[in-house]
């Protein structure tokens, strides 16, 4: 059986992740500090950009779709409203995925406990914008 995917809700969320990506690591926002502590240099050529946007796009659509389905089979088991239980679905999976193996890549890597927060807060605000759009959409797309 597949879950029942709103695939409007989920290519919206999909740019949604692209919206907060970009507002989140541009310069004036935490851009400077995820360089400077990520190790970072950009090149200053747009074609540069083009293959890492192409891969977060698709990523993006990725974790987009799964949301999507992991909320329709909560929604099946739990029953209640949508959204909620969209939200929490993507507060659950962010913390038993996304946060914890970037902890632990991190913490195998060295990196700074610093990048390992704003990267984990990143994904965060990401997974719960995607909750946000998918729970208010809704299961159908009629």
């Amino acid at each position: 059986m597949i879950p029942e995917i709103n695939i409007w809700a989920v290519l919206l969320a999909t740019l949604s992740s692209m919206v907060v990506g970009s507002v989140w690591y541009t310069p004036k926002v935490f851009g400077n500090y995820w360089m400077k502590v990520a190790k970072v240099s950009p090149s200053g050529e747009a074609k540069d950009a083009v293959k890492p946007i192409l891969i977060t796009l698709v990523v993006s659509f990725t974790s987009a779709l799964v949301l999507a389905g992991s909320a329709a089979i909560s929604q099946h088991f739990y029953g209640g409203n949508f959204l909620p239980n969209t939200l929490i679905t993507a507060v659950i999976l962010w913390a038993g995925f996304t946060a914890a193996r970037f902890i632990t890549h991190d913490a195998f890597e060295g990196r700074p406990a610093g990048l390992t927060i704003l990267n984990c807060a990143h994904e965060l605000v990401t997974l719960v914008v995607m909750g946000l759009i998918i729970g208010l959409f809704g299961i159908s797309a009629a």
